[in-house]
């Protein structure tokens, strides 16, 4: 067991200066003051005094195994380690393919989350990719989600040169499949839709949604700040009709102040804070292309991104306990994990990053133990040193 005392708790919400009992995997107790007695040679005793004690953060799109390959097999992005989660704070990781479905199968895919949680941190995986119909381990994506323990639904791309260009029907059929496998299985049966710079912009969704008995809650578009203008404007409308949409966070400090400016716009326009969700797009690659769809150079990101834009929004005052939401709660409930993932409270899994006053990072615990303790990664994977 770990006890935490004196730590500053958001839940997110605030709740005051609380002691914290982690049992297991979960968090067993959490009140004014927590006393151990006859347990004490049981209990790991960290005191939190002088840090804020907050869910750990869910990150909900990630390239596990690695994106990239728009300049051919020399641009594959390396794939992740267990120590780019812990010293970001993300505990919780949803992983997918990118353009490359070949390369990167759906099979390495799923070894590679296997490999996240038996390291010690949570990770789930959508089943498709790019390409339409979608690649599946199963033979159909409602049998994908029903079947693979940790598939929790379908990855497509909508709206870009390297997409197949899915029509408004057949995007139906994939969400409808997606909904259903969600439904028996009692997981989310998410569509996760990359959202290019094509001309149609959102319409194919918004066709999509009016077009059939979906729920919208099925539909989630991401990276829908880093297009245009244009395409912002549809998601406002997104989610005027009940929909939640996606933010990438960008690549460095300076860019992600950009990136909070327009959340915070957002708000100011009526937008529910409750309806916007943040991620990386970590490992994947991040192209640029001149206006005849030539590859004119690529990098990619790390879950880094996600505490320069939390700190960000903080710092351009936010309140704390508003700008964690996006990047815990939210995405939990997107995925399936409300009041498990993503939240401070009795019985949820105990995911927990402890940050200073500057925001910085100082210990991880995920699922329980502790993963990083005094700003030191102690939880490794076999072949971190």
């Amino acid at each position: 067991m770990i006890l935490l005392k004196n730590a500053d708790v958001y839940a997110p919400l605030y709740l005051g200066k609380k002691d914290l009992l982690i049992e297991g995997s979960k968090i067993k107790k959490i009140a004014d003051n927590i006393e151990i007695g006859p347990l004490e040679n049981l209990v790991e005793v960290v005191d939190m005094s002088g840090r804020a004690l907050v869910p750990g953060l869910v990150d909900q799109h990630v390239h596990i195994t690695g994106g990239g390959g728009e300049s051919g097999p020399g641009s594959r992005v390396p794939e992740s380690n267990l120590g780019d989660f812990i010293k970001s704070g993300v505990t919780t990781v949803l992983g997918m393919l990118g353009t490359d479905s070949i390369s990167r199968s759906l099979e390495n895919l799923y070894a590679k989350a296997k490999a996240l949680n038996e390291d010690g941190i949570t990770c789930y995986m959508l089943t498709g990719s790019y390409t339409f119909p979608s690649p599946t381990l199963t033979g159909s994506v409602e049998r994908d989600i029903y079947l693979i323990d940790l598939c929790i639904g379908v990855k497509i791309a909508v709206s870009d040169h390297r997409s197949s260009n899915i029509t408004s029907e057949e995007l139906i059929r994939l969400a409808t499949e997606a909904r259903r496998g969600g439904m028996i299985s009692g997981k989310a049966g998410l569509v996760t839709m990359h959202m290019g710079i094509g001309k149609k912009r959102l319409q194919p969704v918004l066709d999509a949604i009016n077009e059939s008995d979906v729920p919208i809650k099925v539909f989630v578009p991401t990276h829908i700040n880093l297009r245009s203008p244009e395409l912002l404007e549809d998601c406002i409308g997104f989610t005027e009709l009940g929909g939640t949409i996606d933010f990438t966070a960008a690549f460095s400090p300076e860019d992600n102040e950009v990136e909070a400016e327009k959340i915070m716009k957002l708000l100011d326009r009526g937008v529910d804070a409750s309806l916007i969700t943040v991620s990386s797009d970590a490992f994947g690659s991040q192209p640029r292309f001149d206006d005849k769809g030539n590859c004119l150079g690529l990098t990619y990101s790390t879950p880094e991104t996600l505490m320069q834009l939390l700190k960000a929004l903080v710092s351009k005052g936010m309140l704390l306990e508003q700008a964690l939401q996006f990047f815990t709660a939210n995405p939990a409930r997107i995925m399936g994990l409300e009041g498990v993932k993503g939240v401070v409270m009795e019985d949820a899994d105990a995911d927990l990053l402890a940050l200073d006053k500057e925001l910085n990072i100082t210990h991880v615990i995920a699922k329980g133990k502790l993963a990083m303790k005094d700003e030191k990664i102690i939880m490794k994977s076999k072949f971190e040193l």
